[in-house]
């Protein structure tokens, strides 16, 4: 049984910050690409961000210089800190993981919501 529980979504206003964390269980975590997907309403789900396990990563450009995602695989825990936070940032932050050794996956988590105020 694969988990991706996420935490630290909420509310900020613009020009702020905040850090999301997302705890996987189930899966070989160190072998595992990570990442953040976003939805908004009336959106199209985007990538947010990747690190594989190696810790290359990758940005979608809209968060280029604002966001870092990063991983702790001691705890099994990926990262995304948000920072100079817009309203446009507001959005449902989905956990992503795929298994690359042994092959497994993709899989989900249930989000956590986003929201950036003026």
């Amino acid at each position: 049984q694969v988990q991706l529980v996420e935490s630290g979504g909420g509310l900020v206003q613009a020009g702020g910050s905040l850090s999301l964390s997302c705890a996987a269980s189930g899966i070989i975590f160190s072998t595992s690409l990570m990442g953040w997907y976003r939805q908004a309403p009336g959106k199209q789900r985007e990538l947010v961000a990747l690190v594989n396990n190696g810790g290359n990563t990758d940005y979608a450009e809209s968060v280029k210089g604002r966001f870092t995602i990063s991983r702790d695989n001691p705890k099994n825990t990926v990262h995304l800190q948000m920072n100079t936070l817009k309203p446009e940032d507001t959005a449902h932050y989905v956990c992503y993981a795929f298994q690359e050794s042994p092959r497994r996956g993709p899989y989900w988590g249930q989000g956590t919501q986003v929201t950036v105020s003026l």
